[in-house]
């Protein structure tokens, strides 16, 4: 594993996510076992491991979508709802793994969608459509509209999500997340599919989110990426988290180099243990997808 040097911003000190023994189990199998993990203010903190290590199960515990079986997870100091909408409510938002827009809006609508947490008009505001509606829907726009400008999609406003180009949709999708107006972002492997130009303009848009006082969270598997990019990286095998530190700290362990090349160590899982995991994770993964009131519009 190679980095470059890359100048980075002292966090403040302040705890933004703070989880502590955090286990999720699906019936009889652990994907994620007492994981300790904090996220501090101005940092870019990476999450990294081999395909079934838990890395999604964890973000998921993270942001509502599973309750965990034990442990809890606190956002600047408070415990999180086991809600998703509560979640981002309280000032975390995530993107996807696998994108999920909604295709046959346009551009413009997906990131009003985002702003829903953050507008106060209640139910007959909306119905009689009075100049206070008519306010916060200008406002919403207008900061819409600046997120778009922000991650350079403003000139496409009005297309279809489902007519833009891959790489631009992960930018719409982030600029939906960052609507909410989240102080922590949780991004699912965003560089996926990217070429290498892509990959950078996504590089460079963390470090412009980050400088707007966001504190960032990411899983990815393009080692490069995360080591140019993060502050401080934690290696999850097997739902457990194996190391922790600076990107020369972990691209020095042993252990970490021997989970990516597939050489066993000392109590790392058999192939076995992690189909079981990953078959686990998918398949609540479905089940969260399916159930009622999920957007099928994606």
């Amino acid at each position: 594993m190679t980095t470059d040097t890359t100048t980075k911003v002292v966090p403040t000190g302040e705890t933004v996510l703070d989880a502590r023994g955090v286990t999720m189990r699906f019936g009889g199998l652990t994907a994620v076992r007492n994981v300790d993990f904090t996220v501090n203010a101005g940092e870019i903190v990476g999450l990294i491991g081999p395909n079934g290590a838990g890395k999604t199960t964890f973000f998921n515990c993270l942001t509502g979508l599973y309750i965990p079986t034990e442990g809890e997870v606190r956002y600047k100091g408070n415990v999180l709802p086991p809600k998703s909408f509560k979640v981002t409510a309280a000032g975390i938002a995530r993107t996807f793994q696998n994108i999920r827009l909604f295709a046959n809006m346009t551009v413009l609508e997906n990131v009003l969608v985002g702003r829903h947490t953050r507008t106060k008009e209640g139910l007959w505001s909306a119905l009689l459509r009075g100049p206070g509606f008519h306010k916060a829907e200008a406002a919403s726009r207008e900061r819409a509209m600046e997120l778009l400008a922000f991650v350079g999609l403003d000139s496409k406003a009005e297309h279809l999500a489902r007519n833009l180009p891959y790489g631009e949709q992960r930018k719409l999708e982030i600029a939906r997340a960052l609507a909410s107006e989240p102080g922590l972002l949780l991004l699912d492997e965003p560089t996926a599919g990217m070429n290498p130009q892509e990959t950078r303009a996504t590089e460079e848009l963390v470090f412009a989110i980050r400088d707007k006082g966001i504190a960032v969270l990411v899983i990815e598997h393009d080692m490069r990426f995360i080591f140019n990019l993060c502050d401080r990286v934690a290696v999850l095998v097997q739902g457990e988290k194996l190391v922790e530190g600076d990107s020369a700290t972990v691209q020095g362990d042993e252990r970490v180099v021997a989970a990516y090349l597939g050489e066993p160590f000392e109590d790392a899982p058999g192939k076995d243990e992690v189909a079981e995991v990953e078959a686990a994770e998918a398949h609540a993964e479905a089940a969260t997808d399916a159930a009622p009131g999920k957007e099928n519009d994606r």
